[in-house]
């Protein structure tokens, strides 16, 4: 497999750990200590944290990568450009530890001084840890995928480990914990990530003697193991290069063009990060908002985008994967090739067909069943009041759009050209706006259902302007993928008549038996995909037919590499 996609493959499934550690921790912090401190921790001061790691690095990072790539500049300039993130977080942090402490919606007078802990300890838990950015860069630059996967797994696990050991002795401590947990699980980042280059450095060099005087890397590869191959442009011959001014230079200090690239993606980065965390931007400057309620739809997103995970991201990245290799961007549909265009026609009705079927059925049996989900994670105080169980019904119907757009926008991008591609970005600056200003005013009148709906009207806005461009760009072909991407009316029958046979089952078992109640739900499910699989045996056959296929090509590269 090529580096770059098995990166990416660790890259997803780590995503898939890092929602559900998170999920755990949530869970504890809920039938442990309450919503208010969960609202504290996970929505103000990871917020805190966010925002200084993004504006400090992401553009430096993103123009580093992009040199390298492009050969701009040297080593040294890189590593030097790199170790301005810490300076820069330093200067970042005195501003917004000012606003989260006084401008911010206030915390209660019993939380306030862990608070104000909490906030220093994120500033200088994001400070240290930038200083592990060049090791970090390296890794990535030359591919150490499972070294990536090992850090962060193992920053996590020892972060929730701290977190809960303190929790567990001392429950009144909960943030203090949180800020002490993440210093530590920052030293570990730069403790590990140093400590691998000091130890694999040397080890290289060893490799590089034997090659001279064995020339054989197959022969080498039994007592070296296959990372020091076709390393020759390491540069590095001592983990002290990594420091700022240690790595030999011919050049200057820094490189003009890089610092251009850098205050391009700079401008970039400021509108992407505002829009990316805008729920919790709303959160924090909204005063209608408790931090109980900021917790529990916190909660409740994290619950939706486990879903969002596990099921649709896999899908939209395999879809946008075989588009990009079937329709050519910079030709209109008529000028290609026929077969191609009918077949990436069909597949792009079927994947659609398929992500709506499985969001319908979230929606549906969401319904009756939000309640009983969120009592089994959080406990009864935490559905108390009914504010969780609405949140999640509301939630699912999200999840249905979601999955649309993660289709029909996939298939836009790869199919745009690039001045469509930068139209778009105009318009999707317009949908963002729109949502940050939805957010606001729906939430002062709804409270965080208003969160849901600007959600649900942004969807609608983007899958609206995917439609239009599909149906536009599919006209003179004479087909449509858009007559037949909508679930089949046996399937939608069957998917009715289950979610009111479950929501009679709630009102009846759900106060005397939880196991009848799910059982109910299994047994709809069960029929509801069934009549799934009937109205669509030609897509299943047509389905595992291309995955024999690829399972048998799979297996003969396997073959002929061994």
């Amino acid at each position: 497999m090529h580096p770059s996609a098995s990166y990416f493959s660790l890259f997803y499934k780590f995503q898939i750990f890092c929602r559900c550690i998170t999920f755990a921790i949530n869970a504890f912090i809920v039938r442990s200590v309450g919503r208010d401190v969960l609202g504290i921790t996970n929505v103000r001061l990871l917020l805190l944290e966010s925002t200084l790691l993004f504006l400090s690095k992401e553009a430096i990072t993103r123009a580093a990568l992009s040199s390298r790539h492009n050969k701009l500049c040297t080593w040294a300039q890189l590593i030097n450009q790199l170790w301005i993130t810490v300076p820069i977080c330093l200067v970042l942090s005195m501003p917004c530890l000012y606003i989260w402490l006084n401008w911010l919606s206030t915390v209660d007078e019993q939380y306030y001084v862990q608070y104000r802990f909490g906030c220093f300890a994120i500033a200088f838990a994001c400070i240290i840890e930038l200083t592990a950015e060049a090791p970090i860069f390296v890794s990535q630059v030359f591919c150490f995928v499972k070294l990536k996967v090992v850090m962060d797994t193992g920053h996590i696990f020892i972060r929730s480990f701290v977190f809960i050991v303190l929790v567990l002795l001392n429950k009144s401590i909960t943030i203090y914990a949180f800020g002490i947990a993440q210093i530590i699980s920052a030293v570990t980042i730069i403790v590990g990530n140093y400590a691998f280059f000091h130890l694999y450095i040397p080890r290289l060099k060893q490799y590089r003697n034997e090659m001279k005087r064995v020339d054989d890397k197959y022969e080498l590869r039994k007592t070296f193991g296959k990372y020091y191959e076709n390393m020759e442009d390491f540069p590095f011959s001592s983990v002290r290069e990594m420091l700022p001014g240690a790595l030999p230079n011919s050049g200057s200090t820094f490189n003009t063009d890089l610092q251009k690239l850098v205050l391009s993606f700079a401008k970039q980065g400021i509108l992407k990060q505002v829009l990316t965390e805008g729920e919790k931007y709303v959160m924090s400057v909204s005063p209608v908002l408790t931090f109980s309620e900021q917790a529990t739809y916190d909660v409740v997103n994290n619950m939706g985008s486990l879903a969002a995970r596990f099921i649709f991201r896999p899908i939209e990245d395999s879809s946008y994967f075989y588009f990009t290799q079937t329709i050519a961007r910079d030709l209109k549909l008529v000028d290609q090739k026929r077969e191609k265009v009918n077949e990436a026609c069909q597949v792009l009705s079927y994947v659609c067909k398929t992500v709506t079927s499985i969001g319908l059925v979230g929606f549906v049996f969401g319904q009756s069943y939000a309640g009983t989900l969120l009592l089994l994670y959080g406990g009864s105080e935490f559905v108390e009041g009914g504010l969780p169980e609405l949140l999640l019904r509301w939630h699912c119907l999200a999840i249905v759009l979601l999955a649309m757009n993660g289709i029909t926008e996939g298939y836009m991008f790869a199919t745009n050209t690039s001045k469509q591609i930068d139209t778009y970005n105009y318009y999707m600056a317009f949908f963002s706006v729109a949502f940050l200003l939805l957010s606001y005013q729906l939430t002062n009148w709804l409270g965080p259902v208003g969160f849901v709906l600007a959600n649900v009207c942004n969807m609608s806005f983007r899958i609206s302007y995917s439609l239009y461009y599909i149906r536009n760009q599919y006209k003179d072909i004479g087909r449509s993928p858009l007559r037949s991407f909508l679930p089949g009316p046996l399937f939608i029958t069957v998917l009715a008549l289950g979610g009111f046979a479950c929501k009679i089952s709630e009102s009846y078992f759900f106060g005397r038996s939880i196991f009848y109640h799910l059982l109910v739900g299994v047994l709809c499910t069960g029929l509801t995909l069934l009549t799934w699989s009937f109205e669509n045996r030609e897509l299943l056959r047509a389905g595992l037919t291309k995955y024999r296929e690829r399972k048998l090509s799979l297996t003969s590269e396997s073959n002929l590499i061994n």
